[in-house]
């Protein structure tokens, strides 16, 4: 074999070796992927669950009554006993409701089902005489505002998360719902890796570049720009200081005029001044009233006040009598 033929045959078969692996790493990758877009379309391409009945209208919302009557609800059976139990409530128009209860009690659930995540599988629960299994849920969901616990914000800029309930308000209703939220002032000094500031800045996703607090009132301003007929207030101050959550909830007063209100608290403080109070232990209605009549009833809600006024007082577990504080004044 001459020179001339090993110099020609060595690279050939050095290049053929080379590209034969290059092949073999991205039949190995494509099939890699082709799994992770298996995983993918099994989240993403979940039916729906709760799909509009034919012919459901749009949710109209004069008045603003909610009606529940005889709601049985239990997770499709996943619960050991019903977390809601034949409960019946009417909230008329334009009054604020607490709901108040130890953490299972069905507050929560109740709220789940205003909001027709889950399908009742007893009873009804009507907004001005008509039925949520028969509006849409678009028009239902338009028709509340809503604050949760925990506010997962979208991997956008803080005025889009702002708009989202309302996208086609102007940049100067964002600012002055932020302002309402006492968001403004933290809005104005923030400023994202890509160099955006204020109401341009991006919050990351869920908002982890934001405090908890911070997302919370987000979440408010995005809640006073919607203006909805109905709000739900969900541990809605939860993550605020002392001193900012007074301040907001002289905003939330003011936002709550003229609106059917359902707020859920297990600091008692934030919701005393209600004009009801709905207190639920085993998914039944057990006492209701307002903050001073509760108090004089001197049972479940005055126990938990106690609490929360003068600390868990071991003496209450031993079943002795415990007399009650007087409750300071709400100023906010």
């Amino acid at each position: 074999m001459s020179a001339g033929v090993v110099a020609t045959a060595l690279p050939l078969a050095w290049q053929i070796a080379n590209v034969a692996g290059w092949v073999s790493w991205e039949v190995a990758a494509i099939f890699e992927n082709v799994g992770m877009v298996q995983e993918g379309m099994q989240t993403i391409a979940v039916p729906l669950s709760g799909a509009d009945r034919p012919g459901a209208r749009v949710l109209e919302v004069p008045r603003g009554e909610i009606r529940l009557d005889g709601v049985t609800f239990d997770y499709g059976g996943a619960a050991r006993a019903p977390v809601l139990d034949r409960l019946s409530l009417v909230v008329r128009p334009g009054e604020r409701v607490g709901l108040v209860g130890r953490s299972g009690a069905g507050k929560s659930t109740l709220v789940n089902l205003l909001l027709r995540f889950y399908d009742l599988e007893r009873g009804s629960i009507r907004i001005d005489g008509q039925d949520l299994r028969e509006v849409t849920q678009e028009s239902l969901r338009a028709a509340i505002g809503m604050v949760t616990q925990d506010t997962s914000l979208l991997h956008r800029s803080i005025a889009e998360n702002i708009r989202y309930g309302r996208p086609e308000a102007s940049d100067a209703q964002v600012e002055a719902a932020a302002r309402k939220a006492h968001a403004h002032e933290f809005i104005a000094g923030l400023r994202d890796w890509k160099g955006r500031s204020g109401y341009d800045a991006h919050v990351g996703e869920r908002g982890v570049k934001l405090s908890g607090g911070q997302r919370q009132r987000v979440a408010i301003a995005r809640v006073v720009l919607k203006d909805a007929p109905i709000l739900v207030l969900d541990e809605a101050t939860s993550a605020l200081d002392s001193e900012v959550e007074r301040a907001i909830q002289e905003q939330l007063l003011g936002l709550m005029e003229g609106k059917t209100v359902i707020a859920i608290a297990h600091r008692l403080s934030t919701i005393a001044r209600m004009d009801r109070l709905i207190v639920l232990d085993a998914g039944r209605i057990v006492e209701q009233g307002n903050h001073e009549e509760l108090l004089r009833l001197d049972r479940h809600y005055a126990l938990l006040w106690r609490h929360q006024s003068g600390g868990f007082l071991a003496n209450d577990y031993a079943g002795l009598t415990v007399p009650a504080a007087s409750p300071k004044p709400i100023e906010a």
